[in-house]
């Protein structure tokens, strides 16, 4: 077996990622205090075309040299925008037709494997501050929450790891309808 070099990989440059169909996805960052953890979110959301992220509150947004560390340029290819709060975010969000959905531990929860989501839907989830998670506020504006099932002692991801189980799961879910 050859490890296939960089060069060889079949990679977008940024402007033909601008014009490529994108996953019909937002994520919401909701004061997510880590910019290490948002450069990795971009990053994931770059290599699934995500749709957009939004950052909101204490989310540290581009330029920003931890972001930048992680992120590798995705801060160039993912669309982003800035709002100072989630519940904002949220509610423009749903006048535009969004389901939103936050990744929570709830007890009305959907697990993760059992979430299908409907063709023609659009869709935004929301992952929350790293020790509070999503704020109790805009946990009363989304239409529902979905739950990574955990089976060991701690119950509990890192945000990057969140985003990339959920972002793979849900990416590969929207190209099967």
């Amino acid at each position: 077996m050859r490890k296939t070099p960089n060069a060889e990989l079949p990679r977008l440059s940024v402007d033909a990622f601008k014009e490529a169909a994108k996953t019909p996805l937002i994520v919401v960052l909701d004061n997510v205090r880590s910019a290490l953890n948002v450069g990795s979110i971009f990053r994931t959301c770059d290599a699934f075309l995500i749709e957009k992220i939004y950052l909101c509150g204490i989310t540290a947004k581009p330029p920003n040299k931890d972001i930048h560390k992680t992120a590798l340029g995705a801060t160039d290819s993912v669309q982003w925008q800035y709002i100072s709060s989630t519940t904002e975010a949220v509610q423009l969000l749903k006048k535009e037709g969004y389901h939103i959905f936050a990744i929570e531990q709830a007890d009305e929860s959907i697990d993760l494997q059992a979430f299908t989501p409907k063709k023609g839907q659009k869709y935004a989830i929301i992952f929350g501050h790293e020790v509070r998670g999503v704020a109790t506020d805009v946990m009363t504006l989304v239409d529902g929450c979905i739950e990574i099932p955990q089976y060991g002692t701690k119950h509990s991801l890192n945000i990057a790891v969140s985003a990339g189980v959920v972002l793979w799961d849900l990416f590969l879910k929207t190209k099967l309808i």
